[in-house]
């Protein structure tokens, strides 16, 4: 079958072990269900394969792709849950210290077919397109949990989203303009703080920018450039909510700062199988699209990563068939 998959890890040029080939078809276990896919989205994970983050040499080739959207082999419309929990766990998915993510230990989207545990899909709402309902798996729920589940914020009260751009940003700034949130949001460029206001946000600010005022929680998922600012923008008492740190993970912690004024920092990881389901019917409700950047076929995947790995993205990448 046809398949987007890295031959090997290669920690300096990611983009030399990425193959547009073939891959042998999967055989479907008992308790597994075989997902035709009609779109995919890439995310940096995809990236951090590449290199060999998460994955042991052993395990290439591998079949690259955290979350698509497809049909069943019955022509129901589903959309993948990225979390795949060891055999009778019970409980947080996100908490099963056995948990892999596809692409780490299973074969990912960018096929033909993928095949996942039957509990990995959740039917797609008649509202999304596939290549919409393609970027909820890992941006749109990474988002949701951290906004809903995470931050204890009340509506009225102000959120800060470090990049105005990816996956996730976008998922946020939407996300907490429908839920009546107060959405500021920083950018690197005039044309990214545009894109951000377009999603929904109420202000946008130069990246390090001083504020007006303090906010109540910042969305982080740029890390070091952006953690001294992140945590001088908040008020006494507020929380930053991380999910990730494309620019480095070793920040200073400025601890003075965090005891003083007590702030509070919550890691965040994607998101269970319900809020999954909940997060779709949320959109179904709101009538709220995610901002797709570009959907290049999955014949033209190397542009694909090649933008994500140059910062040149303006919303989800989504490769469709």
């Amino acid at each position: 079958m046809f398949a987007v998959y890295a031959k090997e890890p290669n920690a300096d040029s990611p983009l030399d072990s990425l193959v547009v080939g073939e891959r042998p078809e999967p055989e479907v276990p008992e308790g597994w269900v075989r997902v035709h896919v009609k779109a995919a989205s890439l995310n940096m994970h995809d990236l951090w394969t590449l290199r060999g983050v998460g994955i042991k040499p052993e395990q290439f080739p591998m079949i690259l792709g955290c979350d698509g959207a497809g049909t069943l082999d019955d022509g129901s419309e589903v959309v993948i849950h990225a979390v795949v929990n060891a055999p009778g766990w019970q409980g947080d998915d996100t908490l099963d210290p056995k948990r892999t993510l596809l692409t780490e230990k299973h074969q990912g989207t960018f096929a033909d077919q993928v095949i996942v545990p039957a509990r990995n899909v959740v039917p797609k709402p008649a509202g999304l397109s596939f290549a919409e309902a393609a970027t909820m798996g890992t941006a749109w729920l990474t988002a949701y949990r951290m906004l809903f589940v995470k931050s204890g914020l009340r509506p009225g009260q102000t959120m800060l989203v470090q990049g105005a751009s990816g996956g996730v940003s976008t998922a946020l700034i939407a996300l907490g303009r429908a839920a009546g949130f107060r959405v500021w949001v920083t950018g690197r460029s005039e044309e990214k703080r545009a894109l951000a206001e377009t999603v929904g946000a109420h202000r946008t600010f130069e990246t390090g920018a001083r504020l007006p005022e303090r906010v109540d929680a910042v969305f982080e998922t740029v890390g070091k450039a952006t953690w001294a600012h992140t945590l001088k923008s908040l008020k006494p008492g507020g929380i930053v909510v991380v999910s990730g740190s494309t620019s480095g993970p070793d920040p200073s912690a400025d601890l003075q700062r965090v005891f003083f004024l007590q702030l509070r920092i919550a890691g965040s990881t994607m998101g269970t199988r319900d809020e999954l389901a909940d997060l779709l019917s949320y959109l179904d409700l709101k009538g709220i699209k995610p901002q797709i950047g570009s959907e290049p076929a999955f014949e033209d995947a190397a542009e694909g990563f090649r933008a994500m790995l140059d910062g040149e993205t303006a919303g989800k990448i989504v490769f469709t068939r």
